[in-house]
């Protein structure tokens, strides 16, 4: 039976998809990064106090990294449902999940009024985050995705991407007006408090907008596939048999890209306040100004991969980190507010790079009723190894060399992983999302030489099925409609 026909998106509608999934996915980011700016500010003194500085630090960036160990349950969870019941409900649940746990943290106990059971709270209610935040990143990329066109993919899918800085960029500005504004004593008694509580009001808009759109037509049409009888496996199933090689790649490429930026937003807090001596205050302005150049070049990043495709961009972007490694944290060194802002600026751009491409890189890896399982899977596997560690490992290399330079080499390191693994990765900008074959067994990539569509024509690049031969391998990317 055929599919029904897709629906090409409107530019109203479309931009109405863009906001709700960037909206949505600054409050999800915006309550994950104010956690991490928390904790390396103040939740060493009110939850771990008596320790030695850095170590409470590090205790406090424990109960941060347990946030990321929740986010693969998250992709698995909301990945099965996201694909069996569509990317609107589960992003729905994701916000409402996400905003309440936020909320409790800024009414919690601290450790001087309950004792050990602050701590403990505190984690699960990190958990908490980490849980939704896993399913939160899939779905928001797919709904634009989903929408968009192959032509511009690229630029629309990177708007959800742009979530991150300016949740990064809220919750940073939030903490700075208020270290500004109010005493040391006010600010560790009660001023930390008044971001998380916002929450409350950030999500009801989230809400508000995130209801108002409807569910991908890509998405619509597989499960019209699905109910005329086409069979189907479970998405985890068919993921892990039909695309292990893609969700390899996707987490080598998420390597870089992730210790990178906790290194550069999170770990930087403690870095130039605790070695470099700089006030808390100028840490977080510094980051403040990064965080909105990198908002702005996400979008054309983006834009740049439509045009030259996701691994050339990806690839540059990686190659970039590891250039500036070194410059970045003698520049910190230099202890002057340009050096410091020069050091985060130009790491966050080169980090866009990476970010940029990622949304429709990962997208183009999978076919409809198993991408959400298949992006969320590749992405938030990888924040265990990555981005989870990333902080703990930065802060002790500190604690132990006094020092910036194994820190640089520890994310060369990780560049080296990306760039093979997208070294690895085929090309997908062309990919038509909705011929992605559900069922990859059933079809295989096209042969050198076959014909190709006209450039942005519906369906550029595909190849007709045919039958894959039994017990032929297939490496990333391999069987399916190109």
């Amino acid at each position: 039976m055929a599919a029904p026909p897709l629906l090409t998106p409107t530019p109203n509608s479309l931009s109405r998809i863009v906001v709700a999934s960037l909206i949505g996915t600054t409050i999800e980011w915006y309550d994950f990064f104010l956690y991490g700016s928390a904790a390396a500010l103040v939740f060493n003194r009110l939850f771990f106090p008596g320790s030695d500085p850095l170590v409470g630090t590090l205790l406090s960036f424990l109960t941060y990294a347990v946030g990321f160990v929740a986010r693969p349950v998250g992709a698995l969870v909301f990945g099965h449902f996201g694909d069996r019941l569509g990317r609107k409900r589960l992003l729905v649940v994701s916000l409402v999940m996400m905003g309440g746990a936020t909320c409790a943290i800024g009414v919690l106990p601290t450790h001087a009024a309950v004792g050990s059971l602050a701590p403990v709270l505190l984690t699960l209610l990190r958990l908490v985050q980490g849980f939704a935040l896993g399913g939160e990143w899939g779905g928001a990329v797919l709904l634009v995705s989903e929408h968009g066109d192959a032509r511009r993919r690229g630029f629309w899918a990177a708007w959800p991407q742009t979530g991150a800085p300016a949740g990064q960029l809220l919750a940073t500005g939030v903490l700075s007006a208020l270290t500004a504004l109010l005493s040391e004593a006010a600010f560790a008694s009660w001023g930390w408090r008044v971001p998380f509580l916002l929450s409350g009001l950030l999500v009801i808009v989230g809400l508000w907008i995130r209801l108002s759109v409807d569910e991908s037509p890509v998405f619509k049409a597989a499960l019209a596939r699905a109910s005329a009888g086409e069979t189907e496996k479970p998405p985890l199933v068919a993921v892990l048999r039909d695309h292990w090689r893609d969700v390899l790649v996707a987490m080598g490429a998420r390597m870089a890209e992730n210790i990178s930026y906790y290194v550069i937003t999170a770990f930087i807090l403690v870095y130039a306040t605790e070695h470099t001596q700089l006030a808390k205050q100028t840490a977080l302005n510094a980051v403040l100004v990064g965080s909105a150049v990198h908002f702005a070049v996400i979008p054309a990043w983006g834009a740049l991969s439509d045009r030259i495709g996701r691994r050339p961009v990806y690839l540059i972007g990686a190659a970039g980190v590891g250039l500036w490694a070194f410059p970045f944290f003698a520049l910190v060194d230099s202890g002057s507010f340009g050096g410091l802002v020069a050091a985060v600026t130009v790491g966050l751009v080169l980090h866009g790079a990476m970010y940029a491409p990622q949304a429709a890189f990962f997208s183009e890896m999978f076919a409809t009723r198993m991408r959400y399982s298949g992006a969320s899977i590749g992405a938030q596997f990888s924040s265990v190894a990555a981005g989870a560690p990333a902080p703990l490992i930065a802060t002790a290399l500190l604690a132990e060399y006094d020092s910036g330079t194994p820190v640089a080499v520890y994310v060369i390191a990780a560049v080296v992983v990306t760039v093979v693994a997208v070294g690895l990765a085929p090309e997908t900008r062309h990919r038509d999302l909705g011929g992605l074959p559900d069922d990859p067994t059933a079809a295989t990539a096209p042969q050198d030489g076959a014909a190709a569509a006209p450039a942005g024509s519906p369906g550029t690049g595909r190849a007709s099925a045919s039958p894959r031969p039994a017990g032929s391998r297939r490496g990333p990317g391999a069987g399916r409609r190109c």
